[in-house]
């Protein structure tokens, strides 16, 4: 048995009290995820951005907001578990500044400065001990050079790369790849599915070795 961490859902980064930027993530990847680690007997952490999906019971939940509550987080839990899984879509960029009141129309354009959050996955794999990281890569180009890119640049073991199409759909499509840029497996159908396939892969690699 394995303690497992998962990250999903989306972020917000916020630009003013009422309004933020984040992504259409829906969380129900991490909760197929989390399903099928519990299905094999594992233990699971989960934190999560904001979502309308309930993840299993069994596993423990903690919330988050932005994406450096979820690095926080994660790496509060990290130190305990044996592997990571960063299903999540954190935002990747937060304004340099937030307004302190509700930003009003004023009939002009309005400039947005904004700046690169932390990478969760990438600060986890460099510190990571004997422990496990699969990543997920979403791109609209280049899915499996990028996916190879960050795999290295990440510190994975593993990466899952999809594309846009998975963001709040009940399906998804995707490959598994080793450091040499092998895929593994491709997995395609509904995320519970998809989410077994995954955990399988993850069994058989980085569990069993």
């Amino acid at each position: 048995m394995s303690h497992i961490l998962i990250t999903s859902g989306p972020t917000r980064q916020y630009i003013d009290p009422v309004r933020y930027l984040t992504n259409a993530s829906s969380g129900r990847m991490g909760v197929a995820l989390a399903a099928a680690c519990l299905e094999l007997g594992h233990e699971v952490i989960v934190v999560s951005g904001p979502v309308d999906v309930t993840y299993p019971s069994e596993a423990e939940v903690h919330s988050v907001v932005t994406t450096s509550e979820m690095l926080e987080v994660a790496r509060a839990h990290f130190g305990r578990c044996d592997g990571l899984i960063g299903a999540a879509a954190p935002c990747d960029y937060r304004t340099e500044r937030v307004a302190t009141n509700k930003m009003s129309k004023t009939g002009a354009p309005t400039t947005l400065q904004l700046i690169e959050t932390d990478d969760v996955v990438a600060t986890l794999g460099a510190e990571k001990r004997d422990q496990w990281l699969v990543g997920f890569a979403l791109e609209t180009e280049d899915h499996h050079l990028r996916a190879v890119v960050k795999l290295e640049k990440k510190s994975c073991d593993l990466m899952v790369s999809n594309g846009p199409q998975a963001m709040h759909s009940l399906e998804n499509s995707v490959d598994v790849i080793d450091h040499e840029g092998n895929v593994l497996e491709h997995l395609a159908g509904p995320k519970e599915e998809v989410a077994r396939g995954i955990l399988r892969v993850i069994q058989q690699r980085l569990i069993d070795r």
